[in-house]
């Protein structure tokens, strides 16, 4: 089954996940990243710039399938996922909506800052996986720092 966890209190959604994102790539997980095209394109710049010594291998979800199935981190809008992936692993949503074909994947993480709608967007999200007696995980990011 599916393991959700939510990272609650991201000071930014595109910093947050670009650290987020380096440290997956440390580890060699396959990341699937599904957001708004406006938050894809700022991510996508960020990962690019954010750090001088790291780079994270990213690909926007058009690219060709050999560079799909050899690119660990997959940047997408929702209605992209519905195409055929290579990684099942790890999807990171920074929207706030819930995504079909969730549990496909063998972890989804929710990335959500402090602002007071994104809260409330991802309490209905928490409710729906609890709901379905998946196993949720909280970590608040506000403690770490």
């Amino acid at each position: 089954m599916t393991e959700v966890a939510f990272h609650f209190n991201a000071p930014d959604k595109i910093h947050y996940a670009c650290r987020l994102l380096r440290k997956a790539c440390t580890t060699s997980a396959k990341v699937v990243v599904v957001a708004s095209e406006e938050l894809l394109s700022a991510l996508d710049a960020a990962l690019w710039t954010f750090s001088p010594t790291a780079f994270v291998p990213h690909c926007r979800a058009d690219a060709d399938l050999r560079v799909l199935q050899n690119t660990p981190v997959l940047l997408m809008t929702p209605e992209k996922l519905a195409q055929q992936l290579p990684h099942h692993q790890v999807l990171v949503n920074l929207g706030s909506a819930l995504v079909a074909g969730f549990e496909s994947f063998e972890k989804v993480i929710e990335v959500v800052t402090q602002d007071d709608e994104d809260k409330s967007l991802a309490r209905l999200r928490w409710k729906h996986y609890a709901d379905r007696g998946y196993p949720l995980v909280r970590h608040d990011l506000s403690q770490k720092a």
